[in-house]
């Protein structure tokens, strides 16, 4: 089934049409991505508005939509009511998390037909991924990995954070990235406390954790990984945590399998970790979903009670994070399989001394 015929299926009482507004939601039912745009999927027809920045690449890149230009008198209001008349669209879906209030008052105000939520509906399709996504991401993963080997020679003391960042984001192109998928976490010594720490101009010395957190966008796909790592040498207490994190992660990965909840996989590592006494240094959850987004539903956390089915994807990231003395994660990829999982992240995990 194509993902345009996904959108359709969810036509019915609720809605006679659909108001994709989102770049990603565009994307997965036009399969062509264009940064600005509105489309709308009805049992009659679709129809996908760009202006003149993209209208060439949408009239050469879409299939299976009417593509047409706003402007010289033309709104979007003025396009999208067309199609509304042209397909008797009376109710139209509409996804509520990707508008401000002020997008959603301006199109309740301007458009002819009832706007109905449902976001979760329209979303809902990308939780479990086609075989074709799931080669993107694995060719994303690849340029991490890639990327990851080649930065780890470039790291020296003496260097600040934004310089090691600077040159991951040079290895992310160099190896094929079309762009990043979130900005890269790049903190060492006492800044790697933070699991979202921001690069800055703290220089990096022997003897520090450095915790790498990045991605990249392939094809409109994302891929995630950290990896913490030492300069020159690690302590019996850095390696004690290493360790605790990196069984942790091995133990949440052997409780990943189709059929489980993300809960259970949660708590399968967050286990590891409070029995080594580290249970309060681990605040965030074991994972998430990802794939057009950075971050997509469901979750491994404590409020993941959705069964998680074949090809659904998640990272498998546990960490400990001590406050003013280092912190240290380790994060790779995994896509659910019966039985198992396959871990599509090829970077090695044990301690590395660089």
């Amino acid at each position: 089934m194509k993902n345009l015929e996904k959108f359709q299926s969810l036509l019915g009482e609720k809605a006679d049409g659909l108001l994709l507004t989102s770049r990603y939601s565009r994307y997965y039912g036009a399969s062509f991505d264009i940064a600005e745009g509105v489309a709308v999927v009805s049992g009659k027809g679709c129809r996908y508005f760009t202006d003149s920045r993209y209208i060439e690449s949408a009239e050469k890149g879409i299939q299976d939509f009417q593509v047409e230009m706003v402007g010289n008198g033309r709104s979007y209001y003025q396009l999208i009511n067309q199609a509304i008349a042209d397909f008797g669209i009376t109710k139209l879906g509409y996804e509520e998390n990707y508008l401000t209030m002020a997008e959603f008052l301006d199109y309740e105000k301007n458009l002819k037909a009832e706007l109905v939520a449902m976001n979760r509906e329209i979303h809902g399709f990308r939780a479990v991924k086609e075989d074709w996504e799931l080669a993107l991401m694995r060719k994303a993963q690849d340029i991490t990995d890639a990327a990851f080997a080649q930065v780890v020679q470039r790291i020296r003391a003496g260097m600040t954070e934004k310089e090691l960042c600077a040159e991951l984001i040079y290895c992310l192109f160099r190896n094929g990235a079309d762009g990043l998928s979130f900005d890269p976490i790049v903190v060492s010594g006492p800044n790697t406390s933070l699991p979202h720490g921001v690069p800055g101009d703290r220089k990096i010395q022997e003897g520090d954790f450095i915790t790498m957190d990045f991605g990249v966008l392939y094809r409109g796909y994302c891929s995630d990984m950290t990896r913490t790592v030492a300069l020159g040498y690690a302590t019996e207490e850095m390696k004690t945590v290493y360790n605790t994190v990196l069984q942790a992660q091995l133990a949440g990965i052997a409780a990943t399998r189709a059929g489980v909840t993300g809960r259970s996989i949660d708590e399968a590592a967050r286990k590891v970790i409070a029995d080594a006494g580290y249970g309060d240094y681990f605040g965030h959850g074991y994972g998430h979903s990802l794939g057009l987004e950075i971050h997509e539903n469901p979750g491994c956390n404590h409020a993941g009670t959705v069964e998680m089915q074949e090809n659904m994807v998640c990272s498998a990231e546990p960490g400990i994070y001590l406050p003013g003395k280092f912190g240290v994660r380790i994060e790779d990829v995994v896509i659910f399989k019966e039985g198992g999982c396959e871990d599509i992240t090829n970077s090695p995990k044990e301690l590395m001394i660089v």
